[in-house]
């Protein structure tokens, strides 16, 4: 079903609302999700909105907690999302991380005790839209084994960058740590697929093509020991420098009643305190390297509408009734 953006909001809005979450919950999740949709991520937009809408009611997510804020630093945001989800305590935080980094050149978002983040490069997109260079990292139920562990030990650990660009949209790229998101692996296992080899063990530890065996099993990191190491970086960054839960601690996302409890991580800065006409540099030199082939992310964004498949709507709107 093809949507304009703002009946897409209304409609997400509406489903969160009739779960349980509060209006300025359902406005930022909204806003996240067509935002998703918008940058051509629509796994981690409408498609991962029943796993929100599910933890209102269930209890693993707090619908209603409006998040702390605090200031230790001239250059640090510190909230406390409490249980709640991280799209609220950045958008309570976004003001005034955009006003600190351009006023102080970098300034650090740390957020904690929140629900898995969702789509990383929301944050650093819209941050790269007020002129400043970004990068963000998120932790979550451990689901990724690493080196010679059978068991997952990290979260898919995603590590995001932004930076703008004059007249055009700016670059962004967003990727897990681990060979394939974990929403890849369940749709696969919805349609009884197979997978590529390299994404998963089974629950005995064995590399497995069978999406519905990787479910028992762990996700495997990108590149083997080198995708571990940025999925321990972003574990130091996202839970250790925030307080937040390791991903070998943090309960379920889409199972009980606790919160995951994680983080996320955010840098930004304002490169033209360092680089005046950064933006039309980068613009010339992305034309440069476009010109040899190169592909560079970000760039395109979807402005008028978006389709939500019909099932999924149905599902959505049955949110309203339970």
């Amino acid at each position: 079903m093809r949507y304009d953006l703002n009946s897409a909001r209304e409609l997400a809005i509406r489903v969160c609302v009739a779960a349980g979450a509060s209006m300025a919950v359902a406005i930022s999740l909204a806003e996240a999700t067509v935002d998703a949709e918008c940058s051509g991520r629509s796994s981690v937009g409408f498609a991962h909105l029943p796993d929100y809408l599910e933890g209102f009611l269930c209890g693993r997510i707090s619908g209603t907690e409006e998040p702390a804020l605090f200031y230790p630093t001239p250059t640090l945001i510190q909230a406390d999302a409490k249980g709640g989800i991280a799209q609220l305590g950045f958008d309570r935080a976004f003001e005034e991380l955009q006003t600190r980094a351009s006023a102080y050149g970098v300034t650090v978002f740390s957020l904690n005790n929140s629900y898995t983040a969702g789509e990383l490069g929301y944050y650093v997109r819209r941050l790269a839209h007020k002129g400043l260079v970004a990068l963000a990292t998120s932790n979550g139920p451990a689901l990724m084994a690493a080196g010679q562990s059978k068991e997952a030990v990290y979260g898919t650990n995603p590590l995001a960058f932004a930076a703008p660009v004059d007249n055009r949209a700016p670059l962004v790229f967003d990727q897990a740590s681990s060979a394939t998101a974990f929403v890849n692996i369940r749709k696969a296992a919805e349609r009884g697929e197979i997978i590529p080899e390299g994404w998963a063990i089974d629950g005995r530890g064995q590399s497995t093509n069978d999406s519905r065996e990787a479910l028992k099993g762990a996700l495997l990191a990108f590149g083997g020991s080198r995708g571990a190491n940025i999925a321990l970086m972003v574990e130091i960054l996202a839970a250790g420098t925030t307080g937040a839960n390791w991903s070998l601690d943090a309960p379920s996302f889409d199972e009980g009643r606790n919160s995951p409890g994680v983080g996320l991580f955010i840098v930004a800065l304002n490169p033209e305190l360092l680089s005046p006409g950064f933006s039309t540099r980068l613009a010339s030199q992305i034309e440069r390297l476009s010109s040899k082939g190169i592909h560079i992310p970000g760039g395109s964004y979807i402005k008028d509408e978006i389709d939500i498949p019909s099932l999924l709507v149905t599902t959505l709107e049955g949110y309203c009734f339970k």
